[in-house]
């Protein structure tokens, strides 16, 4: 029988997002991800490298997985909110990746910032589409110019990822909630980025 190679790759990359949400790139170790995926470890170094290496191979295509998902057009761009509510619902069918991105933001804080994050080029690129996306939508006049496109897209990102990234600030600001429920959380975060992007009309 011949070996399928795409399926061992898909077996090890499943098995390593979850090893390094738990663990981080630091506290991971390639032996679990053999055991969670039931393929032999020497299969991961002869596919990805080294663990750092497998990291990177994770977090691009986690992140090509919420673009795919999750896109942003001009048009989509005149809701902002509506977008947040989306990255919402993705991450929260996802949890593991704001996790991951919060153990990526943890390493890169303390390395030499001449490195270059995983996949730099590629998530440059992707994010550069959304911010002319955003461009696009305060030119219709859709959203207000009183940020600029890039600093508005990174609000709107840190207030989505900052929910799950941030379970111990929840549980401690939460506690006297009306509200407890997740909708409530996402009709909340939808109304707070509107108001945060849309252009007040005058009388």
């Amino acid at each position: 029988m011949a070996w399928d190679t795409a399926r061992t790759k898909q077996l090890l990359l499943d098995a390593a997002v979850e090893e390094f949400a738990e663990h981080g790139p630091q506290g991971a170790r390639v032996a679990r991800v053999a055991t969670r995926a039931g393929v032999n470890k020497e299969r991961i170094y002869q596919y990805f490298g080294n663990k750092e290496q497998l990291f990177g191979a994770v977090l691009a295509c986690e992140m090509a997985r919420l673009a795919a998902a999750v896109p942003l057009s001009a048009e989509q761009a005149e809701d902002l909110g509506d977008y947040a509510g989306r990255v919402y619902d993705y991450h929260r069918a996802h949890p593991h990746l704001p996790r991951l991105l919060a153990w990526e933001g943890l390493q890169c804080g303390v390395e030499d910032p001449a490195v270059p994050l995983v996949a730099e080029a590629e998530r440059t690129a992707h994010y550069a589409e959304k911010i002319q996306a955003v461009t696009l939508a305060q030119d219709a006049g859709a959203l207000s110019r009183d940020t600029d496109p890039a600093r508005l897209m990174y609000a709107v990102i840190t207030l989505v990822t900052g929910w799950f990234m941030l379970p111990q600030i929840t549980r401690l600001l939460m506690t006297s909630t009306p509200d407890p429920r997740p909708v409530a959380d996402r009709d909340a975060l939808i109304l707070l980025v509107q108001r945060l992007t849309t252009r007040e009309v005058g009388p």
